[in-house]
């Protein structure tokens, strides 16, 4: 079985507390025995797979596999083309070159439900929303990214790993994938 879920802000990527104020995976009602594929970060939002099928994270995951997961980051300021070029080209982050990406301004610009809690606002800074398309993911990877450019996230949301997209769910809510959905989720292009 292979679940959708769409991770709210403030809710770590496992079922076990971890210390922190955050919520765990714990209080969703999963069916027993999943767990999660890959991590979303606990101020990331967006699709995160859940399964009790073992070998799926090298599968789903490892770069090696090529498939594709796009973030969409809410980010200060508008980048240039040149900015998005330097992050489709692969930039240094703690001392780790990224692979080649796609970047690139979302337009028309994304119309995302509200955060609980709300981002910063600065009044005479502007934001804009732009899209990755990555085949790695280290950690707080997009983040570092866009700081490394000067342009830092002020949110976060996947929305696709590799076909299958997060379309409509709304936060906090999962589903099982369909037999048809599987078969695009394992397909690379």
């Amino acid at each position: 079985m292979i679940l959708a879920f769409h991770k709210p802000h403030g809710v770590l990527s496992q079922f076990t507390p971890d210390g922190s104020p955050n919520r765990t995976l714990a209080e969703f009602g999963f069916p027993k025995n999943v767990y999660p594929i890959g991590r979303l970060d606990a101020d990331s939002e967006g699709l995160l797979l859940l399964s009790d099928e073992a070998g799926l994270n090298t599968r789903l995951l490892d770069p090696d596999h090529g498939h594709r997961r796009c973030y969409w980051a809410q980010v200060e300021r508008i980048p240039t083309p040149e900015a998005l070029a330097q992050l489709a080209a692969g930039v240094t982050i703690q001392g780790y070159r990224t692979r080649p990406c796609r970047a690139w301004l979302l337009d028309p610009q994304p119309d995302v439900a509200p955060r609980d809690p709300p981002i910063r606002v600065r009044k005479n800074v502007s934001d804009c929303w732009i899209a990755l398309e990555l085949t790695e993911g280290k950690n707080r990877q997009v983040r570092r990214m866009t700081a490394a450019i000067g342009h830092p996230t002020l949110r976060l949301l996947r929305v696709q790993i590799s076909a299958m997209e997060l379309g409509d769910l709304l936060s906090g809510d999962w589903r099982e994938l369909e037999s048809e959905e599987r078969v695009l989720l394992f397909n690379k292009n």
